[in-house]
Protein backbone atom coordinates (compact mmCIF):
# COMPACT_ATOMS: atom_id res chain seq x y z
CA UNK A 1 0.00 0.00 0.00
CA UNK A 2 1.10 3.90 -0.18
CA UNK A 3 -0.42 6.30 2.03
CA UNK A 4 0.12 10.01 0.84
CA UNK A 5 0.00 12.52 3.04
CA UNK A 6 1.41 15.59 4.18
CA UNK A 7 3.21 16.40 7.58
CA UNK A 8 0.42 17.26 10.34
CA UNK A 9 -2.24 17.50 7.93
CA UNK A 10 -5.47 15.20 8.75
CA UNK A 11 -3.37 12.47 6.88
CA UNK A 12 -1.75 11.83 10.38
CA UNK A 13 -4.48 10.32 11.53
CA UNK A 14 -4.84 7.45 9.38
CA UNK A 15 -1.13 7.22 9.00
CA UNK A 16 -1.17 6.61 12.99
CA UNK A 17 -3.84 3.85 12.88
CA UNK A 18 -1.64 2.25 10.21
CA UNK A 19 0.93 1.81 12.24
CA UNK A 20 -1.23 1.04 15.36
CA UNK A 21 -2.73 -1.95 13.29
CA UNK A 22 0.12 -2.91 12.90
CA UNK A 23 0.27 -2.68 8.92
CA UNK A 24 3.04 -1.18 6.22
CA UNK A 25 2.78 1.53 3.36
CA UNK A 26 4.99 3.14 1.54
CA UNK A 27 4.81 6.82 2.74
CA UNK A 28 4.39 9.73 0.15
CA UNK A 29 5.04 13.12 0.78
CA UNK A 30 2.60 15.77 -1.09
CA UNK A 31 3.44 19.29 -0.98
CA UNK A 32 -0.18 20.26 -1.13
CA UNK A 33 0.48 23.82 -1.82
CA UNK A 34 2.33 23.22 -5.48
CA UNK A 35 0.52 19.27 -6.17
CA UNK A 36 3.34 17.99 -6.34
CA UNK A 37 4.31 14.48 -4.54
CA UNK A 38 8.09 14.45 -3.10
CA UNK A 39 8.77 12.68 -6.70
CA UNK A 40 7.72 15.14 -8.29
CA UNK A 41 4.54 13.68 -9.78
CA UNK A 42 1.23 15.98 -10.81
CA UNK A 43 -1.12 15.06 -7.48
CA UNK A 44 -3.74 16.12 -9.19
CA UNK A 45 -3.53 13.82 -11.65
CA UNK A 46 -3.59 10.67 -8.68
CA UNK A 47 -6.33 12.67 -6.89
CA UNK A 48 -8.37 15.04 -8.48
CA UNK A 49 -9.53 16.31 -5.27
CA UNK A 50 -5.93 17.84 -4.85
CA UNK A 51 -6.18 16.39 -0.47
CA UNK A 52 -4.67 13.85 1.56
CA UNK A 53 -5.10 11.46 2.36
CA UNK A 54 -4.82 8.93 -0.02
CA UNK A 55 -4.32 5.78 0.44
CA UNK A 56 -3.35 3.02 -2.56
CA UNK A 57 -3.95 -0.24 -2.20
CA UNK A 58 -1.56 -3.40 -3.31
CA UNK A 59 -4.09 -3.83 -6.74
CA UNK A 60 -3.79 0.06 -7.92
CA UNK A 61 -7.04 1.09 -6.48
CA UNK A 62 -7.35 4.22 -4.33
CA UNK A 63 -9.34 5.30 -1.59
CA UNK A 64 -9.69 8.81 -0.26
CA UNK A 65 -11.26 10.68 2.68
CA UNK A 66 -9.81 9.75 6.23
CA UNK A 67 -12.18 8.46 7.90
CA UNK A 68 -13.08 5.88 5.38
CA UNK A 69 -9.63 4.92 4.98
CA UNK A 70 -9.20 4.26 8.79
CA UNK A 71 -12.11 2.05 8.70
CA UNK A 72 -10.56 0.13 5.72
CA UNK A 73 -7.20 -0.49 7.77
CA UNK A 74 -8.93 -0.98 10.93
CA UNK A 75 -11.00 -3.78 9.03
CA UNK A 76 -8.13 -5.12 7.83
CA UNK A 77 -6.78 -6.57 11.46
CA UNK A 78 -8.21 -7.98 14.42
CA UNK A 79 -8.36 -5.54 16.64
CA UNK A 80 -12.16 -4.64 17.68
CA UNK A 81 -10.82 -1.53 20.30
CA UNK A 82 -9.27 0.15 16.89
CA UNK A 83 -11.97 -0.36 14.66
CA UNK A 84 -15.08 -2.09 16.22
CA UNK A 85 -16.47 -4.89 14.24
CA UNK A 86 -19.52 -3.77 11.77
CA UNK A 87 -23.28 -3.69 13.24
CA UNK A 88 -21.97 -3.55 16.84
CA UNK A 89 -22.97 -1.08 19.09
CA UNK A 90 -19.32 0.19 19.36
CA UNK A 91 -18.80 0.63 15.87
CA UNK A 92 -21.67 3.03 15.95
CA UNK A 93 -20.16 5.26 18.78
CA UNK A 94 -16.93 5.37 16.55
CA UNK A 95 -18.82 6.36 13.48
CA UNK A 96 -20.69 9.07 15.68
CA UNK A 97 -17.47 10.35 16.85
CA UNK A 98 -15.61 9.96 13.30
CA UNK A 99 -18.32 12.01 12.30
CA UNK A 100 -18.63 14.56 14.98
CA UNK A 101 -14.81 15.22 14.32
CA UNK A 102 -14.78 15.75 10.64
CA UNK A 103 -17.94 17.87 10.40
CA UNK A 104 -17.96 19.74 13.83
CA UNK A 105 -14.18 19.83 13.96
CA UNK A 106 -11.96 19.56 11.47
CA UNK A 107 -14.37 21.77 8.95
CA UNK A 108 -14.61 24.09 11.45
CA UNK A 109 -11.16 24.26 11.68
CA UNK A 110 -10.19 25.12 7.78
CA UNK A 111 -11.17 28.43 7.04
CA UNK A 112 -8.98 29.45 10.16
CA UNK A 113 -6.03 28.73 8.03
CA UNK A 114 -7.06 30.75 5.16
CA UNK A 115 -5.13 33.99 5.62
CA UNK A 116 -7.48 36.09 3.43
CA UNK A 117 -10.27 35.78 6.21
CA UNK A 118 -10.90 38.82 8.25
CA UNK A 119 -10.19 38.54 11.54
CA UNK A 120 -13.89 39.36 13.17
CA UNK A 121 -14.41 36.25 11.41
CA UNK A 122 -11.79 33.89 12.60
CA UNK A 123 -12.77 35.53 16.01
CA UNK A 124 -16.73 34.38 15.64
CA UNK A 125 -15.44 31.02 14.49
CA UNK A 126 -12.71 30.57 17.11
CA UNK A 127 -15.32 30.99 19.38
CA UNK A 128 -17.53 28.18 17.94
CA UNK A 129 -14.93 25.90 18.27
CA UNK A 130 -14.12 26.78 21.14
CA UNK A 131 -17.57 25.78 22.97
CA UNK A 132 -17.64 22.66 21.03
CA UNK A 133 -14.09 21.51 22.35
CA UNK A 134 -15.38 22.62 25.87
CA UNK A 135 -18.13 19.40 25.40
CA UNK A 136 -15.33 17.21 24.31
CA UNK A 137 -13.46 17.99 27.69
CA UNK A 138 -16.44 17.17 29.18
CA UNK A 139 -17.46 13.63 27.86
CA UNK A 140 -13.35 12.76 28.50
CA UNK A 141 -13.79 13.56 32.49
CA UNK A 142 -14.57 10.14 33.21
CA UNK A 143 -13.22 8.07 30.43
CA UNK A 144 -9.90 7.64 29.26
CA UNK A 145 -10.70 7.72 25.68
CA UNK A 146 -13.65 9.04 23.58
CA UNK A 147 -15.12 4.90 23.48
CA UNK A 148 -14.03 4.16 26.54
CA UNK A 149 -10.35 3.11 28.15
CA UNK A 150 -9.23 1.53 24.75
CA UNK A 151 -7.85 3.55 22.00
CA UNK A 152 -9.49 3.62 18.70
CA UNK A 153 -9.37 5.36 15.14
CA UNK A 154 -11.28 8.08 16.60
CA UNK A 155 -8.76 8.75 19.04
CA UNK A 156 -6.41 8.93 16.45
CA UNK A 157 -8.25 11.53 14.32
CA UNK A 158 -9.05 13.69 17.78
CA UNK A 159 -5.79 13.82 18.47
CA UNK A 160 -4.81 15.24 15.03
CA UNK A 161 -7.24 17.73 14.88
CA UNK A 162 -6.74 19.27 18.07
CA UNK A 163 -2.73 19.70 17.79
CA UNK A 164 -3.95 22.59 15.00
CA UNK A 165 -5.40 24.59 17.75
CA UNK A 166 -1.20 25.59 18.70
CA UNK A 167 -1.44 27.18 15.06
CA UNK A 168 -5.13 28.86 14.96
CA UNK A 169 -6.26 28.44 18.37
CA UNK A 170 -8.40 28.17 19.66
CA UNK A 171 -6.72 28.38 23.33
CA UNK A 172 -7.05 24.80 25.22
CA UNK A 173 -5.15 25.34 27.56
CA UNK A 174 -7.66 25.02 30.45
CA UNK A 175 -9.27 22.08 29.49
CA UNK A 176 -7.93 20.17 31.66
CA UNK A 177 -9.29 16.26 30.37
CA UNK A 178 -8.48 17.15 27.18
CA UNK A 179 -5.25 17.98 27.38
CA UNK A 180 -4.35 14.59 29.42
CA UNK A 181 -6.12 12.98 26.71
CA UNK A 182 -3.50 14.61 24.10
CA UNK A 183 -0.94 14.13 26.64
CA UNK A 184 -1.74 10.58 26.78
CA UNK A 185 -2.44 10.02 22.95
CA UNK A 186 0.98 11.19 22.33
CA UNK A 187 3.10 8.87 24.19
CA UNK A 188 1.48 6.00 22.31
CA UNK A 189 4.47 4.64 20.27
CA UNK A 190 2.90 3.76 17.13
CA UNK A 191 1.61 8.01 17.65
CA UNK A 192 5.51 9.16 18.41
CA UNK A 193 6.13 6.67 15.18
CA UNK A 194 3.99 8.37 13.14
CA UNK A 195 5.20 11.61 14.32
CA UNK A 196 8.45 11.30 14.00
CA UNK A 197 8.20 9.80 9.92
CA UNK A 198 6.77 12.77 9.27
CA UNK A 199 9.32 14.56 10.64
CA UNK A 200 7.38 16.60 13.40
CA UNK A 201 9.30 14.71 16.39
CA UNK A 202 13.03 13.74 16.82
CA UNK A 203 13.08 9.83 17.10
CA UNK A 204 14.86 9.08 20.56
Amino acid sequence: MKLYYSPGACSLAPHIVLREAGLTAELIRVDLAAHRTEDGRDFMAINPKGQVPLLELDDGRRLSEGAVIAQYLGDRVDQPALMPKPGSDARYRLLEWQTFVTTELHKGFTPLFNAALAADAKRVLSQTLAKKLRWVDAQLAERRYLLGESFSAADAYLFVVCGWTRMVGPDIQELRHLQRFLADVAERPAVRAALAAEGLLVAA
